[in-house]
């Protein structure tokens, strides 16, 4: 099972040694992404920086979009077959098209109103985001999580572990900070 680990780097450089050293510690079963407000700025490093999936809220309004569609799909086709308005039963395939068109179209308004959204997971850093750090999104096999954090706390001691996540993707899972002391 994947896990994924929130690091807080206060500078792009530290970002940047981050990468590497993981790269480079053979550790490529990981995937590392970084977040930040100026993208432009990670791309410069050759730093992998993150997707729309991790910055916007897309997934998630996606897939309750679709439920809703297909709720209200099927209660159309419920209604049609209930009461006939068209005189007698229309073919099969018409009840899979509403169901089909309306699903369809209950992700597509969920995924607009997802773009518009920042990730509900990623508003517990936003003020940090704003202030210029980067936050390092670590992805590792449960296996070898304390191995990664071993290596942050040893090699990286300014970059400070944040939160951890059974899955980033999963929106049903919620975010564990971690507080310092």
């Amino acid at each position: 099972m994947m896990k994924c680990i929130y690091y807080v780097a206060p500078t792009p450089e530290d970002s940047k040694r981050v990468a590497d050293d993981l790269c480079i510690t053979g550790m490529d079963d990981l995937l590392l992404n970084v977040i930040g407000k100026k993208e432009s700025g990670l791309s410069q490093q050759k730093i992998g920086s993150s997707s729309y999936i991790e910055t916007l809220e897309l997934a998630c309004t996606a897939l309750l979009g679709a439920s809703l569609g297909l709720w209200v799909a099927l209660s159309i086709v419920g209604l049609l077959m209930l009461f006939e308005p068209f005189g007698s039963q229309p073919p099969f395939e018409i009840y899979i098209a509403i169901i089909a068109v309306t699903t369809l179209f209950g992700i597509w308004e969920g995924g607009l109103f997802g773009v518009a959204r920042e990730n509900f997971k990623l508003t517990e850093f936003h003020d940090e985001l704003e202030a210029g750090k980067h936050l390092i999104l670590i992805y590792t096999p449960g296996i070898r999580e304390r191995e990664v954090k071993k290596a942050m706390q040893e090699r990286h001691p300014s970059v400070r572990l944040a939160a951890e996540d059974a899955h980033f993707i999963n929106p049903l899972c919620r975010l564990k900070r971690v507080t310092c002391t």
